[in-house]
């Protein structure tokens, strides 16, 4: 997998929600904070965006998408004045559709909305570097890969047929990635900073393909720099400075995400995790698990089996 599948495979949990409403002015919502990540689209009319960082109200058209990555609360409204109705997410963690609605002569607001559920406790530094809130604006040629995972995501809600619950999650998987990337492409500017820099920097971009793909090799400042065309020095300094960690601090980071995410999901005995992750014994792993983790690795895998049963 790539880097930016990575990131996202290491926090999802669950599955993902969306919800393709009509709302009739006036109209307003209140998401509050949530563990997950949030979008929204605007398929007809217009709506405003009332930020979670109390930054101006933001005008939506049609066509332009806002992705939430932190889960910050936010509001919804056909006009920035309109009240708030507070929005109570249902137990499996979708929205109820807004059930305060103008008059039918009102003017119109069609949306697509839609929620992640993510584990933050492993965010990946991709993720965590994002602003509050991402607007995309439609633009005629722009964007054209996102726009056909939202046609085809509106589609199957509005005229659900056989196979639609398996379509829509692995629709909603896409669009996640498809926003992310349209993020990525739209701030390599001359200068891209954090990590959009580094995954438009081809030295360190390849060392983080290399280090996701590979995780358990025992690498080395070195060699990695090799990888990357750079001098040892030069290249930690880079990696440092985009990534946001060195890097055999990042690597020792990710084999510990891969391990937790090993132990959660799958049955694979501790040896192999170990080995997967570049790890020589079990002991010395257990010891690098529990100085991530503050607990054992027995001890993570009996308490996601309680929360899945749970």
């Amino acid at each position: 997998m790539d880097v930016l599948s990575d990131a996202i495979a290491a926090m999802r949990t669950g599955r993902p929600h969306s919800s393709r409403t009509v709302k009739r002015a006036p109209w307003g919502v209140r998401f509050p904070d949530s563990d997950g990540a949030g979008f929204h689209v605007v398929l007809q009319g217009s709506a405003w965006l009332l930020p979670p960082d109390d930054a101006e109200p933001v005008a939506l058209a049609p066509g332009d998408v806002v992705f939430l990555a932190h889960g910050y609360g936010h509001g919804l409204a056909d006009h920035p004045r309109t009240p708030l109705e507070d929005a109570v997410p249902e137990p499996d963690g979708s929205w109820p559709s807004l059930r305060h609605r103008g008059p039918a002569q009102s003017d119109e607001t069609l949306m697509l909305c839609g929620a992640y559920r993510l584990d933050r406790s492993r965010a990946h530094p991709l993720l965590t570097d994002l602003p509050p809130y991402i607007h995309l604006p439609a633009r005629v040629g722009k964007h054209d890969r996102l726009r056909s995972a939202v046609d085809l995501l509106g589609a199957e809600l509005s005229e659900p047929l056989p196979g639609s619950d398996a379509v829509v999650p692995a629709l909603l998987d896409t669009l996640l990635l498809y926003l992310l990337r349209t993020w990525w492409l739209a701030e390599q500017g001359e200068e891209p900073a954090g990590w959009a820099g580094a995954l438009g920097d081809p030295g360190v971009a390849a060392v983080l393909h290399a280090l996701h793909d590979d995780p358990a090799r025992p690498w080395t400042v070195e060699g990695l720099g090799a990888l990357a065309g750079l001098s040892r020095a030069a290249f930690a300094r880079r990696f440092t400075t985009l990534v946001g960690r060195p890097p055999l601090a990042y690597l020792t980071w990710w084999r510990m995400t891969c391990a937790g995410r090993l132990l959660r999901t799958t049955e694979a005995p501790l040896r192999s995790i170990a080995e997967r992750t570049g790890y020589t014994s079990e002991f010395a792993f257990a010891k690098a698990f529990k100085r991530e983790y503050g607990m054992s690795p027995g001890h993570y895998r009996r308490a996601g089996s309680a929360l899945r049963a749970g």
